[in-house]
C-alpha cells in the first residue's frame, strides 16, 4: 500500500524524521519497504518560482497555429508574456505557472525562451508538470486565489510515499487512518478524529428499498441515494491524493469512493441509480448461469456460492470485487446509489479466486473488515459528495443483522511483564491499549470492533503492548548452558542423505508444497489461488517442473533432489510424511545406481521389484522397500531422466545401527559367470535373491552384467546373466567346490522359476 506522508499528517503530525518513522513502525505495526518522493524538488527556492497566476489576456500566435499567446499576472509589476499549446482556458483563468529557473517534476530547468519568434517568460503548468497525476490533457484550473501567491500554499508541491506491507491478519493497516493510529500510539501523539458525522442538516425524503437474503454474506448493506449530481474532474487535492497512493482519478463520485476506502479501509461504491431496475437493491447468491458483465469489460457465467448486488431483476455487481458495467457512474448520471457495505471474508476470497478477479476492495473484504465501519464510511462519503458533487441526499437504508459485540478479553499487566520479561507500568500499558482503541473495564479490557477478529485472548492483548515495548528490550546474548541438545538419529541421518547427493553430483532444491488439485490430494478449504489449491501427495511433480524449468534455460546435467514432506489423504487432517526424490539426466540405469550409492552410503541393504508408476516408463520403473524409482516416461521431459523417491521414514528403517564389523577375508575369490533362461515375466532381482538363499554366505558378490531376448531362447523367454563371486573366511575354495554352489544356484532357479541354463 502506498500511503502519502502529507495524507498521514491530517490525522497525526508527522514531524520526528522519516528515517526513525519508517524504522519504528517496521518493528512494531508493519513492515515498510521503502519511501518514494514524488512531485517537485523540496526545496525553497524552487517553491519561490511557482505561483499561481490569473491570465489577462490570450490571443492567437502569429506564426503557429498549436499555440497561443498569453499574459498572465504572477503578482508582479509587469505581466509575464507565455506561450501556451493547451486550449482549456480563456482570459480570467487561475493558473499554475513556473517561473524561468524553475525545476519540473521530469527534472526539466525552465529558461527563457522563444518559441516561434515570441517571448516565453515562464510555463503555465499541468497536473504531470508538477507530479500531481499523470493528466497532460490541459492545463490545471486552480480555484480563484491573489496572483502571486506562492502555489505552495494551494497545492501539495513535494511529498514522501510509504510503501507499507501489512499483515495478512491487520486489515486496519490497510487504510490511512489506521496507520496514523499506530503511530500516534507509537510516539505518544494526539490522533486527529474522522469528520464523518459532520452532515447536511436536511432529512432524506424517499424510500429506499434494500434487502438482504443472505445475511452470512452480507452482514451490513448502507445504501444512499444522492439526486441532482453534477459528475466530473475531481478537485486537485483530491487527484493529487489518489494518485499519490497509486490509485487512476476517474470522475469526482468515483473517486470519493476510492479516497474513502484509502483513507478508512472500507470500501465503498457507487451505482447510477437510473440503470437500476425497479430502484431497489437486494444482496443474494447467484442463480446458476446467471451473467454479469463487469466494469473491466469481461462478460462472467457466476455460480451459486457467488455473492452479487442486484437489482430488481438481475445482478448488478460481484459484491465486493467489481461493479457491473450496465450500472457504471458515467458523464450523464444524475443520480448516484451509495453502497457502503459489509461482506464475508471466504466468500468474497472464493468469488474473486473463481473469477481470478483481483481489486482492491476484495484484498481488504479478504482480511476482514469491521461491520461497524460502514457507517462511519458511509458518512465521510456523503460529506464529500455533497461537498464536491453537488445535488442532495434523497434515500437512505441501513440493512443488518445482529452486529458482532466488541469482545471483552481479560488482561493482568503482571502478566504482561512476566511474558515479556521487561517490567511496565501497568498504567503505561493500559495508555497504549487505550490509544489503540481499548477501553479498560476492571480486570478486563474491552476490544474495538477493528481489531474482533484478531484480538480474542489475553496473549493477543499483551501482544500489543509488547509491539510498542520492543524498542525497550536489551540486546543480550543468551545464557550458556552445561547441557547442549543433540541430533537426533533421524537428523543425523538426513544429514548423511545429503552429504551423499551432493557428493553424487545431485543440488538440492525447494519447491512449494501447493499444487493444482488432484484427484488423490488433499485439497485446501480455502486455497491462495486457482494454481495452489491442494497440497502435494508427491514431490516427483514438482521436480519435473523444477528440472524443466532448467533445461529452458540452458542448463546441462542437470541432477536435483528434494527433501520435504507430502501430506497424504486420511481422516480430517492429512497425514504427513517425509519423502526424499530426485530427478538426473540419465536413464534407468543411471538412477538405480545412485539410489544403491545412497543405500551403500547409509549402510542399508536395497531390493528392487518391478512395478508401475503414472510418471514413469511402464518398463524401467522399480520399487524398493522405500518407495520407487525409474525412467520417466517420454511424455514428461524431452530425453532420458531418471527419478526416485522414497519415504525417509522407510528408508532409515533399513539402516542397521550400529554397523556389524566383519573382518577382512583374505583367503582368494573364485569367480564364476552364470547365464539362466527364464519366463520374462521372471524379475532379475527375485533371481538374484534365490541365489543368495541357495549358496548362503559364501555367495559374497551377485551382478547382473546381460538380459538377453531373442530367437536364441525363444519367444516369452528371456536370457539373465550373472558374474558370482565366491569367497569362503576360513579356507580356500576350491574349483570343484565353487562349482558346487554354482550348481546349487542353478537347481533352486530351476525348482522355483522353471530356468534352465543358456547353452549359446
Amino acid at each position: 500500500m502506498r500511503v502519502p506522508v502529507s495524507w498521514l499528517a491530517d490525522y497525526v503530525s508527522i514531524e520526528m524524521p522519516l528515517e526513525e518513522l519508517t524504522s519504528r513502525l517496521s518493528v512494531s505495526s508493519a513492515e515498510i519497504e521503502g519511501t518514494e518522493r514524488i512531485g517537485l524538488p523540496a526545496a525553497p527556492e524552487n517553491e519561490a518560482l511557482l505561483r499561481v497566476g490569473r491570465v489577462l489576456e490570450v490571443s492567437p500566435h502569429p506564426n503557429a497555429d498549436r499555440v497561443r499567446l498569453t499574459r498572465v499576472d504572477v503578482g508582479e509589476a509587469e505581466p509575464r508574456s507565455i506561450v501556451c499549446g493547451a486550449r482549456n482556458f480563456e482570459t480570467g483563468a487561475t493558473v499554475a505557472v513556473a517561473l524561468p529557473g524553475a525545476v519540473l517534476a521530469d527534472g526539466l530547468r525552465l529558461e527563457r525562451r522563444a518559441v516561434r519568434g515570441e517571448l516565453s517568460d515562464g510555463m503555465i503548468l499541468a497536473e504531470d508538470e508538477l507530479g500531481l497525476g499523470s493528466d497532460h490533457g490541459g492545463i490545471m484550473l486552480l480555484q480563484a486565489a491573489e496572483p502571486g501567491t506562492p502555489l505552495s500554499e494551494l497545492l501539495t508541491l513535494s511529498d514522501e510515499v510509504l510503501l507499507v506491507e501489512a499483515t495478512g491478519n491487520r486489515a486496519d493497516l490497510q487504510s490511512i487512518y489506521g496507520l496514523a493510529r499506530e503511530i500516534a500510539t507509537l510516539f505518544e501523539l494526539p490522533l486527529a478524529p474522522i469528520a464523518a458525522d459532520v452532515l447536511p442538516a436536511a432529512e432524506p425524503t424517499r424510500q429506499l428499498v434494500i434487502s438482504i437474503d443472505d445475511l452470512v454474506g452480507c452482514p451490513r448493506y448502507i445504501g444512499r441515494l444522492f439526486e441532482g449530481v453534477s459528475v466530473g474532474p475531481s478537485p486537485h487535492w483530491l487527484r493529487y491524493r489518489l494518485h499519490a497512493a497509486g490509485v487512476r482519478p476517474i470522475s469526482n463520485v468515483v473517486d470519493v469512493t476510492n479516497y474513502v476506502m484509502l483513507a478508512l479501509g472500507s470500501p465503498l461504491h457507487a451505482f447510477d441509480f437510473a440503470t437500476l431496475h425497479g430502484g431497489r437493491i437486494v444482496v443474494r447468491r447467484a442463480a446458476r448461469g446467471e451473467k454479469l458483465t463487469t466494469l473491466d469489460g469481461s462478460a462472467r457465467e457466476l455460480l451459486a456460492d457467488d455473492l452479487v448486488i442486484a437489482d430488481g431483476e438481475q445482478a448488478i455487481a460481484l459484491a465486493g470485487i467489481m461493479g457491473g458495467a450496465e450500472t457504471e457512474i458515467a458523464d450523464r448520471t444524475a443520480a448516484v446509489l451509495l453502497e457502503a457495505a459489509n461482506f464475508e471474508p471466504t466468500t468474497i476470497f472464493a468469488s474473486s479466486e473463481r473469477h481470478r478477479l483481483r481489486t482492491e476492495a476484495s484484498n481488504r473484504w479478504e482480511k476482514g473488515i469491521d461491520p461497524h465501519l460502514a457507517r462511519l464510511a458511509a458518512g465521510l462519503a456523503t460529506r464529500l459528495l455533497l461537498e464536491l458533487a453537488g445535488g442532495r441526499w434523497s434515500a437512505q437504508g441501513d440493512v443488518h443483522g445482529a452486529l458482532p459485540e466488541r469482545p471483552v478479553v481479560r488482561f493482568r499487566p503482571e502478566r504482561a511483564d512476566a511474558l515479556l520479561g521487561l517490567e511496565t507500568a501497568p498504567e503505561r500499558q493500559y495508555k497504549i491499549l487505550e490509544a489503540l482503541g481499548f477501553e479498560r473495564r476492571e480486570g478486563d479490557v474491552l476490544v474495538p470492533t477493528w481489531r474482533a477478529h484478531d484480538v480474542r485472548r489475553e496473549i493477543d492483548v499483551i501482544e500489543e503492548v509488547a509491539r510498542f515495548r520492543l524498542d525497550d528490550v536489551p540486546f543480550t546474548l543468551p545464557v550458556r548452558r552445561e547441557m547442549y541438545g543433540t541430533l537426533t538419529r533421524d537428523q543425523l541421518l538426513r544429514r548423511r542423505v545429503e552429504d551423499a547427493l551432493v557428493g553424487l553430483g545431485f543440488a538440492e532444491v525447494y519447491t512449494p508444497s501447493l499444487r493444482p488439485d488432484e484427484e488423490t490430494s488433499w485439497r485446501l478449504p480455502d486455497p491462495i489461488s486457482v494454481e495452489l489449491t491442494a497440497l502435494r501427495t508427491s514431490l516427483l511433480p514438482s521436480l519435473v517442473e523444477a528440472a524443466r524449468r532448467n533445461l529452458d534455460a540452458g542448463a546441462r546435467g542437470i541432477a536435483l533432489f528434494e527433501i520435504a514432506r507430502v501430506y497424504l489423504p486420511g481422516g480430517e487432517l492429512p497425514e504427513e510424511r517425509p519423502r526424499l526424490a530426485a530427478i538426473a539426466q540419465g536413464g534407468f540405469l543411471h538412477i538405480k545406481g545412485a539410489v544403491e550409492s545412497l543405500h551403500a552410503y547409509l549402510k542399508a541393504e536395497p531390493s528392487f521389484e518391478r512395478g508401475r508408476h503414472p510418471l514413469l516408463h511402464p518398463g524401467k520403473t522399480a520399487h524398493t522397500a522405500a518407495g520407487v524409482l525409474g525412467e520417466l516416461h517420454p511424455t514428461q521431459l524431452d530425453g532420458r531422466w531418471g527419478v526416485f523417491e522414497l519415504d525417509l521414514g522407510d528408508l532409515f528403517a533399513l539402516v542397521t545401527e550400529p554397523v556389524v564389523y566383519h573382518d577382512v577375508i583374505s583367503y582368494p575369490a573364485v569367480r564364476e559367470d552364470l547365464a539362466l533362461v527364464v519366463d520374462e515375466t521372471v524379475a532379475a532381482g527375485d533371481l538374484a535373491a534365490l541365489a543368495r538363499e541357495a549358496a548362503g554366505e559364501e555367495l559374497r558378490e551377485i551382478k547382473v552384467f546381460d538380459v538377453y531376448r531373442g530367437d536364441q531362447v525363444g519367444p516369452g523367454r528371456k536370457s539373465v546373466a550373472f558374474a558370482l563371486v565366491f569367497q569362503s573366511a576360513e579356507r580356500t575354495l576350491t574349483e570343484e567346490e565353487a562349482q558346487a554352489l554354482r550348481e546349487k544356484v542353478v537347481a533352486a532357479a530351476a525348482k522355483r522359476f522353471g530356468a534352465t541354463l543358456r547353452s549359446a
